[in-house]
């Protein structure tokens, strides 16, 4: 029996990986984030599976189903939004599966910040313009940050950042980013990555946070700021250069 952790990916159904999806179809129980997970991936669960959603469970209710599932030698699909990787709670189960002796593993998925610099047709690593992406959120209704990893310290490099978690309190975000980014710093939000509703609004941290009040954006989005959102002078990469060393 092996618990499988899943990246279900950002919320369009066909961008979860063939690993996965396989996974799921050979999982006799599936746990999964009912508020985030495409419901459309538990129609590859095997006839008979036992579906839980995890939206309104506790950690130890969750575990309680995995172990459950454990005794009963069956495999479990626990699928997570996006990938697991990044924001998703998974670390806090490995450790109690560690404790408990039950195996699991982990298969990746397609990130929300991937589907939003899809959505925006953007590369976010551009030569000679930017080529540090960092991924953070903010310390709100949720576990405070770390010492050091403040915006206005994760800023003073002007990398390229991705806020997860974090778009309700956008004034507080541009407060914080403009210091170190300027007002004319290139903005993005995109909410519901890859879903038929998708939203994309494009700014600058002048005029952002009006555009997300105004459309009414309150959860399931990315925020991203900086200088690659908009770079359009830049040398090509060396890595197709002629003059690159073979």
């Amino acid at each position: 029996m092996t618990v499988h952790f899943i990246g279900a990916g950002p919320g369009a159904a066909d961008l979860i990986t063939v690993r996965g999806r396989d996974l799921i179809a050979s999982s006799p129980v599936c746990l999964y984030a009912g508020a985030l997970v495409p419901v459309e991936l538990l129609d590859h669960c095997p006839s008979g599976a036992r579906k839980i959603d995890t939206a309104n469970l506790d950690l130890d209710q969750i575990l309680t189903e995995l172990v459950t599932a454990h005794r009963q030698g069956s495999d479990v699909a626990r699928l997570h939004s996006g990938d697991p990787s990044v924001f998703s709670a998974m670390a806090e189960q490995m450790r109690r599966l560690d404790a408990l002796g039950i195996p699991y593993d982990v298969t990746p998925g397609v990130p929300a910040f991937s589907a939003a610099a899809a959505a925006l047709k953007r590369e976010l690593t551009v030569p000679e313009v930017g080529q540090t992406v960092i991924l953070t959120r903010i310390a709100a209704r949720a576990t405070a940050m770390p010492p050091g990893e403040d915006l206005a310290t994760l800023g003073a490099s002007r990398g390229t950042i991705v806020l997860h978690l974090a778009v309700q309190h956008i004034e507080r975000l541009v407060e914080e980013l403009t210091p170190n980014y300027g007002e004319d710093c290139p903005a993005a939000v995109v909410a519901r990555a890859s879903r038929p509703d998708e939203l994309i609004l494009r700014g600058t941290l002048a005029d952002i946070a009006k555009q997300v009040r105004e459309a009414g954006v309150l959860r399931t989005a990315v925020v991203i700021v900086g200088r690659t959102l908009a770079a359009a002078n830049f040398p090509d990469s060396h890595l197709y250069s002629t003059t690159r060393e073979r």
